[in-house]
């Protein structure tokens, strides 16, 4: 635990390196050039001040700060237009960001407590679960409003959306269940229909359910068990017609693969962009647990550090970013050498993680100390802490936007 003169050493050290940069004016040094026009932002939300912070990630920067709706728990980015979704677990909305001007442009509402919000792949639909209505609902972000409700199990936690689009998976915290809804993917819905979400399945023994991950080909779902200390994986049901259901008929339901006992409250499930292995989150034992997506086993369980909240790999699927909320640092794990690799100081009660666009820069969420730890992950000595900068109170969820040429 770091005594007060060394936090007092960290503060200064960190305030003179964000001096510095203020008053250069200019984009972060030693970083890859940028085209011109582009611009890149990460937008933090701050649950306890109602706000959504916007840093300038050229120039590591605050950009500005938007008043949102009360207790904002979850962001989402569209991944076709430039707007991010805001929601706002005590309005019982959902607000919409303009990612070009950086302002509120609408707000939508939707029922009691949403907690957590996903938009599919086409980027014309989002899914908020809403916790204290034991419901999803689904939202139309060409006309911004809620076209319809599907009831949950109780208090769900959070869902994903398949890659493909054809399947919602729901965590419900409340009813220690998973809920498995068919969805009619964008694209090949009748012109002008609305479609609704369908109840395709539900799986329970799962308590506190909590954290998901999708593969990249739709084929399994892994949801974290925080209070049963396993992992259930599942296999999603296949698309009728497609090659894998004609092999095997089996396929064209969901169903129950196996339980996998990993350490105390998972809480997290980080994937690699590959979607070869999954890791674990283990609050409780300060560990990771590593998965193999295709032989659905443990590989491991391995000590991280302190308290780790939330797991994010790197693009070329080498290196695993854990933080540490009770050693207020980043932990390093690397995949290919199969061992911790060290870590880097951070803010107080690091959470949340999102990578810059390049990955140059990792983000951290320091919930208690109300800002964001900037780390380098390049560079001559390694890894490093670069600079931290100001969010609101209470900041609990990252991501990033980039927009590319001249608006």
């Amino acid at each position: 635990m770091p005594t007060p003169h060394h936090r007092l050493f960290f503060r200064r050290a960190v305030t003179a390196a964000t001096l510095l940069i203020g008053i250069s004016g200019c984009r972060r040094s030693s970083f890859p050039d940028v085209p011109d026009g582009y611009r890149e932002f990460a937008y933090i939300s701050n649950d306890g001040s109602n706000t959504v912070t916007v840093l300038d990630l050229v120039y590591l920067r605050q950009d500005r700060t938007l008043q949102v709706g009360a207790n904002p728990i979850a962001l989402a980015v569209n991944p076709i237009r430039n707007e991010v979704y805001v929601a706002n677990s005590q309005s019982g909305t959902v607000s919409v960001i303009d990612a070009n001007a950086n302002r509120v442009v609408a707000t939508i509402p939707v029922h009691h407590q949403p907690k957590f919000i996903t938009v599919d792949p086409s980027g014309h639909r989002a899914y908020v679960v809403n916790s204290a209505s034991n419901s999803v609902s689904t939202l139309d972000l060409d006309r911004r409003r809620e076209i319809g409700a599907a009831g949950t199990g109780e208090q769900p936690e959070l869902a994903r959306i398949s890659p493909d689009g054809r399947s919602l998976v729901v965590s419900n915290h409340g009813s220690g269940s998973v809920s498995i809804f068919d969805v009619t993917p964008y694209n090949t819905a009748a012109a002008g229909s609305e479609p609704a979400i369908r109840l395709r399945s539900t799986f329970s023994g799962c308590p506190s359910s909590a954290d998901i991950a999708i593969l990249p080909d739709s084929a399994k779902a892994f949801v974290a068990c925080s209070a049963g200390h396993q992992i259930m994986a599942l296999s999603l049901a296949a698309a009728p017609g497609s090659w894998a259901a004609k092999q095997n008929p089996a396929l064209l339901t969901d169903h129950l693969l196996v339980f996998l006992d990993v350490g105390k409250s998972p809480v997290h499930l980080a994937m690699k962009p590959d979607g070869g292995e999954i890791f674990v989150s283990n609050f409780g034992s300060d560990s990771i647990s590593e998965i193999s997506t295709w032989t659905n086993e443990v590989g491991g369980t391995y000590t991280i550090g302190s308290g780790p909240k939330y797991g994010v790999v790197s693009h070329d699927n080498s290196m695993l970013w854990v933080s540490n909320s009770g050693a207020d640092s980043i932990g390093l794990y690397s995949i290919d050498d199969g061992k911790l690799a060290g870590s880097v100081r951070t803010g107080s009660g690091p959470d949340a993680l999102a990578f810059s666009a390049d990955e140059h820069l990792l983000l951290a969420a320091d919930t208690h100390s109300g800002d964001i730890a900037v780390v380098r992950t390049q560079g001559k000595q390694g890894p490093a802490l670069f600079t931290i900068l100001p969010a609101g109170s209470s900041p609990n969820a990252i991501v990033v936007k980039a927009i590319r040429g001249k608006t």
